[in-house]
Parts: C-alpha cells; sequence; structure tokens
C-alpha cells in the first residue's frame, strides 16, 4: 500500500519527504507528480527522488503514456504504484488545483 501525501509546493514536499526517509524509505521508494510535467521533474529533481518510469509502470504502459492526456497519465502512474483507480482520480484532481503529491511505496 502506498503513503500519500498531498502538499502546496516544494518546500512542504521536502519536509514530508524528510519525514519519510525519517520512517525508513529509501529516496528510491519515494516519488513526487505535479500536474504540470516540467514542474514535475524540477522538483523530482531538485529532492533527488525516483521519477515514476518503466521499472514502475512496465514498458507497455510507459509507452502509452506518451498518447494519454496528462491526467490519465498521471492516473495511470499513481495507479502503478499501488493507489486505487478511486483514490488516484481523486489524486489527479487535487494535481489539477495545483498541489502535489508525495508517494512513498516500499519495494518488494
Amino acid at each position: 500500500m502506498a503513503n500519500v501525501i498531498i502538499v502546496e509546493n516544494g518546500v512542504e514536499a521536502k519536509e514530508q519527504i524528510q519525514q519519510l526517509i525519517d520512517q525508513g524509505f529509501t529516496k528510491e521508494e519515494i516519488y513526487l507528480l505535479a500536474h504540470d510535467n516540467n514542474r514535475s521533474n524540477d522538483l523530482t529533481s531538485a529532492l533527488n527522488i525516483n521519477d515514476i518510469g518503466v521499472a514502475e509502470q512496465g514498458f507497455f504502459d510507459s509507452i502509452a503514456n506518451v498518447f494519454r492526456t496528462r491526467g490519465d497519465e498521471l492516473r495511470s502512474k499513481l495507479e502503478s504504484l499501488g493507489v486505487s483507480s478511486s483514490d488516484a482520480e481523486q489524486y489527479e484532481r487535487e494535481l489539477d488545483q495545483g498541489k502535489v503529491v508525495v508517494l512513498a511505496t516500499r519495494s518488494a
């Protein structure tokens, strides 16, 4: 099960990431999503955490994201990390409002 935290900005994201690390998560188990792809990439890079990619989604879902709307892509990425489809829809609505999702999930 994924631990999902909704934050307003990068400063709050950094604080939540540190709390997750303090709880025993590694940076490889922590992900961040923002609705704007550039913002998501910038925060992921600045905070030195994982991007949701082929390893998490699988090859075919990663390729399919090229043809999806950003909302569909975000929901797909959330679901690939164990978030239910109904929760993914709710989190995507939060992302639409400019919020940031910090997500931690234990490695298998």
